[in-house]
């Protein structure tokens, strides 16, 4: 029976079960979330690995959402189920492991407090309601497309509430990754003392960061030039992915082999259901469509030049390392993405990231994020 229901829902974005060309027989390395594979020898771990990373995609018969009664966000959602995507990365290798596999029988508690929080219910802190509402405080009214910026600023405001995701997330402005305001959010000083040591001892935790960069890699097409530089970003240990897609299509870009973007794509419509305990076999049907087994790739050249790339530090140590190969790597790029200062920008006056929790109603009076990027959402068309 698990067999069987492991063969049905276990099916590429494709929607048949005949094996597709996902992954090229070459020598060229491939990249998936800052792992490196070969392959010709690691084609079965690199399947197990995409198979393992939540995948969300349209959904239909949710409660209804928004004035207009909205019961599937197809034709719409799929930006912001790329940055579901994202922040399942993220939770995962916080609270289980970089390393970690699912399979169909998969009951881990931890996965599935994970999972449970992107379902399509009101209450779950990332559900397709709690998204799309969030987005009417950057501007976006329920059924509108997002940008890549637009999704990142949610996601930021959304994980505050989540105390248990023990994340912070950072969106950088204006190309430019600012050390110190990450310090700011990140680092937190406990008061540990006791009378076996130095009164009032203190000791600085490291609050597991996301790190999301919006940019805008061209005009109306990427330029070639950044080439280079996304494949440096996706060889980052650190790496989660990038935001962004095609034009007219958002897709969550997991990693690259040669010049190609290897990509999970929302673009399937599924029904709504509870994973909840996992028990059933529905349950256990319904945990399987938030997995696919096969991702898909496009020339790096026929992405959309609007993307947000994505990285993860669970410790000050990986974000260390992440600024030094940003520097080194990136850095001396002839046009390099982004760039990393020290100090905020005089010019950008004082950091307003800060999201007050006394004083804000959950969808609509957020603080005003100070910020210069330009989303480009009109590139993300409603198909």
């Amino acid at each position: 029976m698990m067999d069987a229901m492991f063969d049905i829902c276990y099916l590429s974005s494709e929607g048949n079960s005949v094996e597709p060309d996902d992954i090229p027989q070459t020598k060229d390395n491939v990249w998936i979330l800052g792992k490196k594979y070969s392959p010709i020898q690691d084609l079965d771990r690199i399947r197990r690995d995409i198979s393992s990373i939540i995948w969300c995609t349209y959904r239909k018969g949710f409660v209804p959402i928004g004035d207009e009664g909205l019961t599937s966000d197809k034709g719409w959602g799929c930006m912001l189920r790329c940055g579901q995507m994202v922040l399942g990365v993220a939770l995962v290798r916080v609270h289980l492991s970089t390393d970690w596999v699912w399979t169909p029988e998969t009951r881990d508690p931890t996965y599935l407090k994970i999972i449970q929080r992107f379902e399509e219910r009101k209450q779950a802190p990332y559900s397709i309601h709690q998204v799309a509402l969030m987005g009417a405080s950057e501007g976006k009214d329920v059924g509108q497309w997002f940008g890549p910026n637009t999704i990142a600023q949610v996601l930021k405001k959304l994980v505050v509430f989540d105390k248990w995701s023990s994340l912070v997330i950072h969106v950088a402005l204006d190309n430019t990754v600012v050390k110190e305001d990450i310090l700011k959010q990140c680092v937190v000083n406990n008061d540990r003392g006791d009378s076996s040591s130095a009164p009032d001892m203190i000791v600085s935790d490291w609050m597991p960061l996301l790190l999301i960069v919006p940019l805008r890699l061209g005009l109306s097409e990427i330029n070639p030039v950044y080439i280079d530089g996304l494949k440096i970003c996706f060889q980052c240990p650190q790496s989660i992915g990038v935001i962004g897609g095609k034009p007219n299509q958002a897709l969550y870009l997991i990693g690259c082999v040669g010049d190609e973007v290897i990509y999970l794509d929302p673009h399937t419509t599924q029904r709504s259901g509870l994973i909840e305990g996992k028990l059933t076999d529905e349950q256990k049907e319904m945990d399987c469509t938030y997995h696919c087994k096969y991702a898909s790739r496009i020339p790096m050249l026929a992405m959309d030049p609007s993307v947000a790339v994505c990285f993860l530090c669970r410790t000050k140590t990986d974000f260390e390392d992440l600024c030094n190969t940003i520097q080194k790597n990136l850095m001396t790029e002839s046009q390099p993405l982004f760039e990393i200062c020290e100090k905020r920008p005089s010019h950008w006056g004082p950091c307003t990231t800060d999201i007050d929790l006394q004083n804000t109603n959950l969808f609509t009076e957020f603080e005003e994020v100070d910020r210069q990027f330009d989303d480009s959402d009109d590139e993300f068309e409603i198909l």
